[in-house]
């Protein structure tokens, strides 16, 4: 606890050593630091903490922190790059692998309160994510998708202002990078995004290209909404299946699954969203399988139904083999 004249600084940060993934700290077994009490507010509770600043290596670009330790500790991310600390993947991308569901508040209104709160709770402790009993498939899906060598490339130096406007006259010897910008979506990611999994390009990159190398590749056809569950167990009911859905998709609202038609006799199902995203965000999740009643089943886009010369199709009719749902 602060002393009594620094009554107002109760619940800032303070630390000796900043918690870091391999890749910021740099490959220079020799790296040193500066460190400021209270030099900025944490990015995404808003609290003052301690700020560390260092080279990662020769040629690198400075790097500093950018939420506090509490922060981190929540989500187990780094300091300065926000990601995983044991996969080294965007935060969306880990918590829709292992349906994780972010609690921290988003808005400036009580994230200060809920940081005192978890930083309570995290004496002791490295991290609140994991407590819960995690499937295999999504375990398997981040072993997959994991980066196990440091990626020193992410520290390069930004680039420079005055080249991009053709009016830089340092040369060789100007200490940023001489190229031109790439804009993308890639390009535009903000910090509290990053930190909560919301709306990261980054990670929807990532997820849709694992999504495409494990046979889950959307169709063009943007009025198919469903997806195919075959393989299911033969105790697997609509509730148990319908349950299983919503515990393994926390971030999509459930008012935008439309139905699940279960098909007993042949062990298989049809999940119908209302609207293309949630099918998108769901095929990503269920890259590698789906566990429903401790049975892994497998996950296909459904089809276009056949044009009907007497009827025209609806919006949301599709078949994945010889069943049909609408």
């Amino acid at each position: 606890m602060p002393p009594k004249a620094d009554i107002n600084k109760a619940g800032w940060e303070q630390s000796e050593f900043p918690i870091l993934c391999e890749t910021c700290l740099g490959d220079n077994p020799f790296v040193r630091m500066s460190k400021q009490e209270f030099g900025r507010s944490c990015g995404t509770c808003a609290r003052p903490f301690t700020v560390f600043r260092w080279n990662p290596g020769t040629g690198m670009r400075f790097k500093t922190t950018v939420i506090c330790q509490t922060c981190a500790k929540v989500k187990n991310v780094c300091q300065t790059c926000l990601l995983d600390l044991e996969y080294g993947l965007p935060t969306q991308v880990r918590d829709t692998a292992l349906a994780v569901e972010s609690e921290a508040p988003t808005s400036d209104i009580n994230r200060e309160y809920y940081a005192q709160n978890m930083e309570a709770k995290l004496e002791g402790n490295k991290s609140l994510l994991g407590t819960g009993k995690t499937k295999s498939v999504g375990k398997e899906m981040l072993k997959q998708l994991a980066r196990t060598d440091p990626y020193y490339k992410r520290n390069r130096p930004n680039i420079c202002s005055f080249f991009v406007k053709g009016e830089c006259a340092r040369g060789n010897e100007c200490p940023y990078r001489h190229e031109q910008p790439v804009n993308n979506e890639l390009s535009h990611q903000k910090l509290q995004d990053r930190y909560h999994g919301r709306n990261d390009p980054v990670a929807r990159k990532i997820m849709t290209q694992h999504a495409e190398s494990q046979g889950l590749k959307a169709p063009e056809d943007q009025s198919i909404t469903s997806l195919f569950l075959s393989s299911l167990s033969q105790d697997s009911t609509e509730l148990s299946i319908r349950t299983r859905v919503a515990h393994t998709l926390p971030s999509v609202d459930l008012t935008r699954l439309k139905s699940i038609v279960h098909v007993v006799k042949s062990r298989c199902a049809f999940v119908n969203f209302k609207d293309r995203a949630a099918a998108e965000t769901a095929a990503q999740a269920w890259a590698n399988g789906l566990e429903i009643d401790d049975t892994t089943v497998s996950v296909k886009w459904g089809r276009s139904r056949p044009a009907n010369p007497s009827r025209p199709p609806g919006p949301s009719e599709a078949v994945a083999g010889p069943s049909t749902v609408s």
